[in-house]
């Protein structure tokens, strides 16, 4: 017999209130009465076989930069604390509710989303699931832990050069990155204007679909059924396959080795060409720091000392970049955009390693600040180029990879998600046998 909703939520409530465990640093807030309310609201409709979708019941966690009424958006960060309190819940966050999920709590991030490492030094580092020495990956630290360690069952983040799709590659679990413009980023602080997007961390590419559909506002549907011998897949040759670690490069090379044997059509795509128009926009600046140069410009200007010192220091080489620069860097990734999703269309998904290195040992990139620099913007380098394009994919554990969780990401063109999802249920299916 299935567990109730409020049976599997004292179940997360005791593993978030475990001080043995990472639920102080995986948690920046709980809503526990709220929650057992919506829990207990849950099981009397499921008693009477009235489900609001298939998300009723399930247990939620938020990252810390979504609206909820009458509480600060902190986004990470102890300068927002006595921020003005958001007036309404953030759309996704309303149609959540709809939707009978069950909100827990909000999950620490790392400051203002603005790192793909997961460390904070005001909350904490939430620990890695696999080693807890290691880093959960960012900025969606605490979403990738709490999913991971069974705090949850489903969290949401938000990927703006990977912040979904790293943690969750670092943690052993899935997620999922939409096409931007599918999911409203209202009621979310921004880090950028133009790459932010929203999406779930889940255990299943089941539980992404659907609660990618709520979030988008759209009806809950089963993915088509595809088979493996219908999936056309390209594997990135070139620099995105450099640099990689050995059990990266092992792993992914058994995943793709099992897929061909399973009967699945790999072929190899060049996106070199993509790659050095994304060139010439890196080559100007970041279109991430210049717009989160924007959106804190305030507490940039007033209390710099009070935010991670290396976050304000990527942030700051944006407010460098001129207004013209700015609009040059924009047109060139429109045009970037649309030669992409020209390019990969004929492709179920792009295939490729989420990130080139296993999860980092915390402590020896806490002393080390071009370590961290270093380590952080070749955690981002295979994310990163997905969000610059307006992608749409997921990252996907690969089974038998060692000690420490590995990912394989599959990208698809703008639009295709769920294409790309159904493709990723039925590489989901083989990882699983």
């Amino acid at each position: 017999m299935a567990l109730s909703s409020r049976d599997r939520l004292e179940a997360a409530l005791e593993r978030i209130n475990d001080p043995k465990g990472e639920g102080s640093r995986a948690f920046r807030k709980l809503y526990v009465e709220e929650a057992r309310a919506a829990a207990d609201a849950a099981d009397a409709r499921a008693k009477y076989g009235h489900p609001l979708s298939p998300l009723d019941g399930r247990i939620v966690s938020i990252k810390d930069l979504f609206d909820v009424a009458g509480e600060p958006t902190t986004g990470g960060a102890k300068v927002y604390e006595a921020a003005q309190s958001a007036k309404a819940d953030a759309p996704v966050i309303q149609r959540l509710r709809a939707a009978g999920a069950v909100i827990v709590g909000k999950t620490n991030m790392t400051e203002f989303a603005f790192s793909g490492i997961g460390m904070n030094p005001h909350y904490g580092t939430p620990a890695n699931p696999a080693d807890r020495s290691r880093v959960p990956g960012g900025s969606s630290s605490g979403a990738a832990v709490a999913l991971a360690d069974g705090m949850c069952e489903i969290s949401i983040g938000s990927d703006t050069g990977g912040s979904v799709r790293v943690p969750s590659a670092f943690c052993g679990v899935m997620g999922f990155k939409p096409t931007q413009n599918r999911i409203p980023r209202t009621g979310a602080m921004a880090l950028s204007l133009t790459l932010d997007s929203v999406g779930p961390l889940t255990t299943s590419i089941a539980d992404a679909a659907a609660t990618d559909a709520v979030l988008a506002g759209e009806p809950v549907k089963p993915l088509p059924r595809r088979e493996l011998g219908g999936l056309r897949l390209a594997v990135a040759k070139g620099r995105l396959l450099s640099g990689l670690d050995t059990a990266v490069e092992t792993a992914f090379d058994r995943a793709v080795s099992m897929l061909k044997k399973a009967g699945a059509y790999l072929t190899e795509i060049n996106i070199e060409p993509l790659l050095e128009d994304l060139d010439h926009i890196h080559a100007i600046g970041s279109i991430s720091a210049v717009e989160a140069a924007y959106v804190h410009r305030d507490v940039l200007a007033k209390r710099p000392s009070e935010i991670d010192q290396r976050v304000v220091r990527r942030i700051q080489s944006g407010s460098q970049v001129s207004g013209a620069d700015y609009v040059r860097m924009i047109e060139l990734r429109r045009a970037a955009v649309e030669k992409a999703a020209e390019q990969l269309a004929p492709c179920d998904a792009i295939v490729l390693p989420t990130t080139a290195l296993v999860a980092p040992v915390i402590d020896e990139l806490a002393r080390d600040d071009d370590l961290f620099a270093r380590v952080n913007l070749h955690v981002l380098r295979n994310t990163t180029v997905f969000n610059l394009l307006d992608c749409c994919g997921s990252s996907l554990p690969i089974p038998d990879a060692g000690p420490l969780p590995v990912g394989f990401m599959m990208m698809g063109a703008r639009g295709t998600d769920a294409n790309v999802l159904s493709a990723g249920a039925a590489v989901e299916k083989l990882f699983l046998q």
